[in-house]
């Protein structure tokens, strides 16, 4: 995807050195672009603890430069193993992290030490390479859909799409999730319009999403994020459709908290509601999301304060709480796959069930 006319991917590697890990710090967006250069697997950890770096997909790929990094300064199998460990445990929910890291260990534990950075490198791109190449793939299958919306649409009216918190291309290594399927619309022709949840409370949505969806030219309004299922009973949502962090081989989702309120809020009005994923996100060890899914639990800090923009274009920090009140910060909730109208992947849409999973990927 381009910034200012400038493709960039979500995470490369030094053009000058060759090793060293650039990202984009998303704490900072969307009122600076500032670029981070990572040079050690702690700092690469402490990127995706913070979120400096963040979305499933994303996190993954960037860990699987972590561990490269790791071994350029010790490629021995006890370096190898205890700097996985430190990396897989930054954060709990996104299933992609820990896919990446059991790949590189899988393709690095053979390898002898002297041979393990170079292999480290080439896995670790191979993943960004596949990374892309699968939401490409999913913003194809999900066009598709976004077609037979506009069929059904009277001449000049738009299809209007609501989405919760950020599942572009900020949140993986390109094209993005949920929003590849919507880049792809806007740049046919299709005349889409996107409800933007702010996505409280770290605002992915006010912050990333609007920032992308603006810098991509797609007319998109920032809404709180109880207005969602106000516009749905008055019939100014086509279809919602979201990212996930994990989904069952059931087929339950868990994203980003407050998406559980949408699918039920969608399902009362009878608007479909689309998941969008790569088959990496997939945990087949799972079938029940509620009972199993670990849910991250951020700091009280997330939801007591606030950052913004000031009058004078100072970025600040602010409290919006009272002293002394304590504050409760669950980053995901789960949707049950009976919530699902479907998943988007890349091989395709299917049934949110294990039957349909299956049957796209029946090799697992």
């Amino acid at each position: 995807m381009k910034i200012n006319g400038t493709p960039y991917r979500s995470v490369w590697l030094n053009e000058k050195d060759g090793w060293s890990v650039h990202i984009f710090d998303q704490t900072r967006l969307p009122f600076s672009l500032d670029i981070l250069r990572l040079t050690t697997p702690q700092a690469i950890a402490h990127a995706i603890c913070t979120m400096q770096v963040r979305g499933a997909p994303l996190i993954g790929a960037v860990a699987a430069y972590g561990l490269a990094l790791a071994l350029r300064e010790d490629a021995s199998d006890t370096s190898l193993e205890n700097q996985a460990s430190m990396l897989a445990a930054t954060r709990p929910t996104a299933i992609n992290l820990r896919w990446a890291i059991e790949r590189m260990l899988t393709r690095l534990r053979p390898t002898a030490p002297a041979q393990r950075v170079a292999a480290a490198y080439e896995e670790a791109g191979r993943i960004c390479d596949e990374d892309a190449a699968q939401n490409e793939a999913i913003g194809h299958h999900g066009l598709a859909l976004i077609r037979e919306i506009a069929k059904t649409k009277k001449a000049g009216s738009p299809i209007n799409l609501l989405t919760h918190c950020n599942a572009g291309w900020i949140a993986t290594v390109d094209w993005g999730t949920a929003l590849a399927p919507i880049y792809m619309a806007h740049d046919e022709g299709l005349n889409v319009h996107v409800w933007v949840d702010e996505t409280r409370p770290r605002n992915q949505g006010a912050a990333l999403t609007a920032w992308e969806l603006g810098s991509h030219g797609v007319p998109h309004t920032v809404i709180v994020d109880n207005a969602g299922g106000h516009l749905m009973q008055h019939g100014q949502v086509d279809m919602v459709i979201v990212g996930t962090d994990r989904v069952t081989r059931t087929g339950d989702v868990a994203n980003k908290i407050g998406t559980y309120l949408k699918a039920l809020a969608a399902r009362d009005n009878a608007i479909p509601f689309w998941v969008a994923l790569p088959s990496t996100t997939i945990d087949w060890t799972v079938a029940d999301g509620v009972q199993e899914i670990p849910i991250e639990e951020r700091a009280a800090s997330e939801v007591t304060h606030v950052s913004g923009k000031t009058a004078d274009g100072t970025v600040t920090r602010v409290q919006i709480t009272p002293d002394g009140s304590t504050a409760a910060n669950p980053a995901f909730d789960v949707t049950p796959a009976r919530l699902v109208t479907g998943l988007i992947t890349e091989r395709g849409t299917c049934p949110a069930t294990e039957q349909g999973l299956r049957g796209l990927f029946p090799e697992t």
